[in-house]
C-alpha cells in the first residue's frame, strides 16, 4: 500500500474546494474582486485591499475573459 500526501494522486479537487481548504486549514483567503457572489461594496473593499497590499492591477491582467 502506498501513501500519498493530500493532493497527490486520485481525483483533482475543484478550485473552489482548494480555496475553501486553504481558508479552513491555513487561514488564506483567495477571492476575486470580480466574483459575482459579492455585492458592490464587498468587491470594492477587496479591490482597495489588493491595491494597498500589491499595487494597482495592469489593465491587460485585470480581464480574464
Amino acid at each position: 500500500m502506498r501513501w500519498f500526501p493530500r493532493g497527490y494522486g486520485g481525483e483533482r479537487r475543484s478550485p473552489e474546494h482548494l480555496k475553501r481548504d486553504g481558508w479552513h486549514d491555513q487561514n488564506v483567503l483567495v477571492v476575486s474582486p470580480d466574483d459575482h457572489r459579492l455585492t458592490w461594496p464587498e468587491r470594492e473593499l477587496i479591490r482597495q485591499i489588493g491595491e494597498k497590499l500589491y499595487g494597482k492591477r495592469d489593465a491587460k491582467e485585470a480581464c480574464h475573459a
